[in-house]
């Protein structure tokens, strides 16, 4: 073989280790690229790093501010009327690496909303809650009267920046919690409220649940291991009369984890209070009969009587 020959092979070899290298150092820059994408969790409050013009709003109150991030179909401004959605607790997806939890970038909760859009036929808005999906805040400290400070000051930061007229408000379990504090906390704006599955006398609950784990008792402590949780059920006086707004409780006679019978005293305490307010025994799926069946969340908007189809 001559020496020119070797000489040929030797610069194909080194193109082809250059060529080699800069596609590793691409993948390298997509992968960074990608990782900038996943949305933060329990990230302390930091105005200079809210997007706010973009689906971000921050939301001052009076035990403090959080950037609370929310995600829409793309018709919302001057919408008449907006269906937002709270989810439910996520204790598990808290404790887990950002790429590890489901659905966790803004053009997924995007597309969750805008398919939602079309399903419903209204727009729609999910409102992260306070430490998940980009929202800042310690979603350890859930159900403490901040959490739902937070997501009143951000609604109204929403609905101002959108200008948006009403909402329809819906929430499963800790979202549902949350949905009936807003209520508390006196909002005017809201047409209707579905509730599936939500935790209501707290304290109470949260001795149940350590009894039936066989945990010793805990007087006046929640289930976050935190005291003075902010319980609708204590605050009923702050729902503002209105005979135009539907409230919908819906839940499971079997759900071991939000006992049936304290949405029972939730919705006693507002029909007392003269609210209009329904209470729907859903089937759910086993064996904790806590997520319940068919999308009821979004599917109940049958029953706020809103004029749609």
């Amino acid at each position: 073989m001559s020496i020119n020959t070797l000489s040929g092979q030797a610069k194909t070899l080194a193109v082809i280790v250059v060529i080699i290298s800069s596609f590793a150092i691409h993948l390298m820059s997509v992968s960074s690229e990608a990782q900038d994408e996943w949305l933060t969790w329990n990230a302390p409050a930091n105005r200079q790093d809210c997007p706010i013009e973009q689906s971000a709003v921050w939301a001052e109150h009076e035990d403090g501010a959080e950037c609370i991030r929310y995600f829409f179909s793309r018709d919302i401004d001057e919408a008449p009327l907006v269906f937002v959605r709270m989810y439910g607790d996520r204790s598990v997806a808290m404790h887990q690496a950002p790429e590890e939890i489901s659905n966790n970038t803004e053009e997924e909760q995007q597309a969750i909303a805008e398919r939602r859009t079309r399903e419903l036929g209204l727009p729609v808005i999910i409102l992260a809650r306070p430490g998940t999906y980009g929202s800042s805040g310690n979603h350890g400290e859930r159900r403490q009267k901040s959490e739902f400070l937070a997501l009143d000051a951000a609604l109204d930061e929403i609905m101002q920046k959108h200008r948006i007229g009403s909402l329809i408000l819906s929430g499963h379990s800790g979202g549902a919690t949350a949905i009936g504090a807003l209520l508390t906390l006196g909002r005017e704006d809201i047409t209707c409220a579905i509730m599936t599955s939500g935790a209501f006398g707290l304290l109470e609950r949260a001795q149940r649940l350590r009894e039936r784990k066989g945990n010793p008792p805990r007087p006046g402590i929640d289930g976050t291991g935190l005291p003075t949780p902010y319980d609708p059920l204590e605050h009923i006086s702050g729902v503002i009369d209105d005979s135009e707004r539907t409230i919908i409780i819906i839940g499971n006679r079997n759900d071991i984890n939000t006992p049936f019978d304290l949405q029972e005293k939730f919705k006693a305490a507002l029909s007392d209070a003269g609210h209009q307010v329904t209470l729907i025994d859903h089937p759910a799926h086993g064996p904790s009969s806590h997520n319940l069946k068919g999308r009821i969340g979004y599917t109940a908007i049958e029953y706020c009587d809103i004029g749609i189809d």
